[in-house]
C-alpha cells in the first residue's frame, strides 16, 4: 500500500542550482543604468496610455510593481547589448515579469506561456500589443557591443572570472554532496 504523505519535504539544495543567478549577476553588473528624466517617464507613460497617478502593468493592466526590460539584457548566458534605460523599460506586474523572462515581449504576450496575457485571457490584448509596438517604435534603445567597447583582453578576463566562479560552484557541490552523504548516515 502506498504511503500517504502529510509533510512535503523540500528538495535538497544544490550549489550549482545558483549558476544562472551567478551568470545574471556577472552580466547585470556591467549593464549601465541610465536614469530617465521626469519628462521621459511621463512621455513613456503617455505612449503606453498609463495614468501616472495609477501605474499599471503595460502587459496585463494589473497594478505595476516593477519596471521590466522590454528587450532582455541577457540571452544564452551573454549580454544582448541592451541596457537599463527608459527606451527599454515598461511598467510590469510581478506575474508578467516572471512569466516573460527573456522572451520577446510580443511572442510572449500572444503566446501560451503560463501567466502570459493570452493564457490569462486579458480582454484588451490587441490594444496592449499596439501600444507596446508604438512604445518600441518611440525611441531606439542603446545597443552596446561590450567586448568591442572594453577590448578583447578585459572582456576575456571578465568571462574567465565568471567561468571560474561556475567551476568553483561545481566543485563546491561535489564536496557538499559528500558531506550530505556522510551526515545522512548518522540518521
Amino acid at each position: 500500500m502506498k504511503r500517504v504523505r502529510y509533510c512535503q519535504l523540500p528538495s535538497p539544495m544544490s550549489v550549482v542550482g545558483r549558476s544562472s543567478s551567478i551568470t545574471n549577476a556577472f552580466i547585470n553588473a556591467i549593464i549601465p543604468v541610465i536614469e530617465p528624466t521626469e519628462q521621459e517617464e511621463l512621455e513613456a507613460l503617455r505612449i503606453l496610455q498609463i495614468d501616472p497617478a495609477d501605474i499599471r502593468c503595460a502587459y496585463c493592466g494589473d497594478k505595476a510593481t516593477e519596471w521590466d526590460h522590454l528587450r532582455p539584457i541577457v540571452s544564452n548566458q551573454e549580454p544582448t547589448g541592451y541596457i537599463t534605460e527608459i527606451a527599454n523599460l515598461v511598467p510590469s506586474c510581478g506575474k508578467c515579469n516572471q512569466s516573460k523572462g527573456k522572451s520577446h515581449w510580443r511572442a510572449w504576450m500572444e503566446g501560451t506561456a503560463k501567466l502570459s496575457p493570452k493564457s490569462r485571457s486579458i480582454p484588451d490584448l490587441p490594444a496592449r500589443v499596439e501600444r507596446l509596438q508604438r512604445y518600441e517604435d518611440w525611441r531606439k534603445p542603446r545597443h552596446i557591443d561590450f567586448a568591442t567597447v572594453v577590448g578583447a583582453e578585459m572582456w576575456r578576463r571578465h568571462k574567465q572570472n565568471w567561468r571560474s566562479v561556475l567551476d568553483l560552484l561545481k566543485t563546491s557541490q561535489e564536496l557538499a554532496s559528500e558531506i550530505r552523504a556522510i551526515v545522512a548516515k548518522l540518521g
